[in-house]
């Protein structure tokens, strides 16, 4: 293993690295196949819908929900969709990957004796199946759920929650993160050092992103 690239990240400055789980460790390209085709498709079936019509009925239901707690909470979607989200879920589990390098870069980041922790929006739920899958939460020192601190990582109420609970140096923690919403929370926060990453689903092409500096992937920092 090469190590860590320095080019993209001056690691002198970092004592603490926070990453993100789905689109960042792990392919985005399950969660989006899950939630814009298989949902859908399951929905359409329990309600007597077309898939059109399936479609145009949750797009409308995830915008309302997008950027709260409900976005992530599948006792939520449980309820409200009428699916077992749970038994779903865990029935495809297979589909689950890491994205490329994801596990060196995590081994890189402990070779550096940096703290690192999975900062995840994930219903715990979620979390224990993409564990099981991966191994994820064992190549990590912490995990932190959003559901545990009762807000969302888009949100004030997160970071300053996660700081009370948990303190860290925000002029020396990095975030590396797909969502550009939660990256800009934790700039306002005060989170110095942030990296946000343009190719979360690995079935699509990179994203350009100009409002933070950024990386095709984590691969791009081994």
């Amino acid at each position: 293993m090469s190590g860590i690239a320095s080019h993209a990240v001056d690691w002198t400055e970092i004592d603490t690295v926070f990453v993100d789980m789905d689109g960042t460790l792990l392919d985005l390209a399950f969660d989006n196949f899950f939630w814009l085709e298989l949902v859908p498709a399951r929905y359409a079936e329990r309600h007597g819908l077309t898939p059109e019509a399936a479609r145009e009925r949750l797009t409308a239901r995830f915008d309302a929900a997008a950027g709260t707690l409900s976005w992530y909470c599948l006792d939520h979607w449980t309820r409200d969709l009428d699916l077992d989200i749970r038994t779903l879920k865990r029935s495809h589990g297979h589909l689950i990957r890491f994205l490329p390098r994801a596990r060196e870069f995590l081994a890189a980041v402990r070779a550096r004796r940096k703290g690192l922790w999975l900062v995840t929006n994930a219903h715990r739920d979620t979390l224990r199946v993409k564990a099981e899958q991966t191994g994820v939460d064992r190549l990590v020192d912490s995990v932190v759920c959003s559901h545990d601190l009762d807000a969302p990582k888009e949100s004030n109420e997160f970071w300053t929650e996660l700081a009370r609970r948990r303190p860290f140096d925000p002029q020396r923690t990095l975030l590396i993160e797909d969502s550009l919403a939660v990256l800009g929370a934790a700039k306002a926060f005060g989170l110095k050092h942030t990296l946000a990453i343009r190719r979360p689903d690995s079935r699509l092409p990179a994203r350009d992103i100009t409002t933070f500096r950024a990386v095709d992937g984590v691969s791009d920092l081994v």
